[in-house]
């Protein structure tokens, strides 16, 4: 509106009206002088009167619309309001959705671990400089989650927490040497060590190490936790791809493609408890 009042068109506007204004004053002073006079302007004058009338309508028109607009700017606004609210409520249910998505999931793991209890998590930073793919999670101390929580998906163990703030965590993967965690072979029972190693983390493989040389052991097994350290029993790591003998002692090692995808997730669960969690094993060599 503030550009409209200074624009050429409306000072023009003002200056026409103003000259009207004097016409019918002067008018108004001779009618009380010379009748056949009057008489006379006042033909004349009547079409500017009319003009006039006409042009302080269209003010008053126009101060209307101007009030409208602003009450329309305020219904607008109060909308926006209520639809960002609406957006953030719809959010929450998504979140929920999701949770209830992921619980039944894990119904499987909750029928052998009955105490065992969950607190989903979202990706929300990768950590390029790390080659065996941690990540940061969104939620932390407040959250109700601690350090060596495990970290796991529908599909199989991810690995667990080694860094932890009020709102939000950092997860080192099955894919680092510096995990290590209890594993048996699902059908033969063998039991080794499953870690992670450099030349293996960028095809998502890990190694189930320390096996027994008469092990029986064999491609497309199932490697899974044997339980009783930071990691609950039966979580899947992966398939057996291949069969190896360590160089420096009689013992055998499998290469193991994990079950979950490091480069494509998204949503992940914490393990906030189950029965007989224990403390990390994370100072053992790698093989």
């Amino acid at each position: 509106m503030r550009f409209f009042l200074r624009s050429r068109k409306f000072k023009i506007m003002l200056a026409s009206v103003a000259a009207l204004l004097v016409v019918v004053i002067v008018v108004s002073l001779i009618s009380n002088v010379s009748s056949p006079i009057s008489s006379f302007l006042s033909t004349v004058t009547t079409p500017v009167q009319k003009a006039i009338t006409s042009i302080s309508q269209s003010i008053t028109d126009f101060k209307k619309t101007i009030g409208d607009n602003e009450s329309l700017q305020a219904e607008i606004d109060r909308l926006e309001v209520e639809n960002a609210q609406l957006i953030d409520k719809l959010t929450e249910l998504e979140k929920v959705q999701l949770d209830n998505e992921f619980y039944k999931d894990y119904l499987g793991l909750k029928d052998d671990n009955k105490d065992m209890l969950f607190r989903s998590g979202t990706v929300v930073a990768r950590d390029a400089s790390d080659p065996y793919k941690g990540f940061t999670i969104d939620v932390g101390l407040i959250d109700g989650v601690a350090l060596y929580d495990p970290i796991v998906t529908k599909d199989g163990l991810v690995g667990y927490i080694t860094e932890i703030a009020p709102t939000y965590s950092k997860v080192t993967t099955v894919l680092s040497p510096n995990l290590k965690a209890g594993g048996t072979d699902s059908r033969t029972g063998d039991s080794g060590v499953v870690s992670g190693r450099g030349d293996l983390s960028a095809k998502n493989q890990c190694y189930l190490y320390n096996l027994q040389r008469n092990c029986a052991v064999s491609v497309d097994d199932y490697v899974v936790t044997a339980g009783g350290g930071v990691f609950p029993k039966g979580l899947i790591v992966g398939k057996v791809l291949s069969l190896k003998q360590q160089l420096k002692d009689a013992s055998l090692y499998a290469i193991v493609q994990t079950e979950v995808d490091f480069d494509d997730l998204r949503e992940v669960m914490v393990i906030t408890y189950f029965s007989g969690q224990g403390m990390a094993e994370i100072n053992g060599d790698e093989k």
